[in-house]
């Protein structure tokens, strides 16, 4: 074998593992996608995705699809926790798919709003896409043999939702809360008084799995960690 050959094989090995380590099952039912780092994390839950990224990654996203013995016309909804670019971005490869996000949310999409969707700022682009099902706060989603709660937790955008399944204690969080942190409010459409509200209501619920829309996921004991966070988020910042 040559050196330019092997030097071929060992790239394409590199870069195969590399695509297989952005997949992880997290349950069973779950599978989390992660394709970098201002794409959002994309669940897919047999047939659903929650989240689809900014849209930028189609080659990576095929392939990770290709891997998981699907492809984009597998997917037939997308459940979108908010409407920021990098949570809608990705909405369009999937054609086949049922739209649903918050009512408070939906305009984003009809509209393809730059503004409110952040798009400008990842030099993203958005076409007006109709919303099938316009989310309320308590509807119950079955999603691959799961029901998942519609909680309205406002405050990242008037319209962001938590998806909660109270069965297994998992909690699909979007912008709220993160492994390490809280969601932010200095975008368009955030409200501080509405994410602390947003915070306290989930700091009551009972969950073994935190499912945040970026970065690492808690895998268990996720209401103490969660409780851990909130405490930090509300002490006040030491002056310099």
């Amino acid at each position: 074998m040559n050196k330019s050959r092997a030097v071929t094989i060992r790239v394409f090995i590199l870069s195969h593992l590399l695509i297989i380590n952005m997949i992880k099952r997290i349950t069973p039912a779950i599978v989390l996608i992660q394709l970098s780092d201002i794409d959002s994390n994309i669940y897919v839950l047999g047939d659903t995705v929650i989240d689809s990224g900014t849209g930028f990654n189609f080659t990576r996203l095929h392939s990770l699809l290709k891997i998981m013995k699907m492809n984009f016309s597998s997917i037939r909804q997308v459940i979108n926790t908010h409407g920021h670019f990098d949570h809608i971005g990705g909405n369009g490869y999937f054609l086949k798919a049922k739209i649903a996000i918050h009512e408070r949310d939906a305009p984003i999409l009809e509209k393809a709003d730059s503004q409110a969707s952040y798009a400008d700022f990842f030099d993203g682009k958005l076409k007006p896409r109709s919303v099938d099902q316009k989310l309320k706060e308590g509807q119950v989603l079955q999603v691959n043999g799961m029901a998942l709660k519609v909680m309205h937790t406002p405050g990242h955008t008037p319209g962001s939702i938590c998806l909660h399944n109270e069965k297994d204690g998992i909690l699909f969080t979007g912008d709220l809360v993160f492994s390490d942190g809280v969601g932010r409010t200095d975008m368009p459409g955030g409200d501080v008084a509405q994410l602390d509200s947003s915070l306290e209501r989930i700091s009551k619920l009972k969950i073994s799995k935190l499912l945040p829309g970026h970065g690492e996921i808690v895998q268990e004991k996720a209401d103490k960690i969660l409780k851990g966070i909130l405490t930090a988020a509300a002490e006040p910042e030491e002056e310099e």
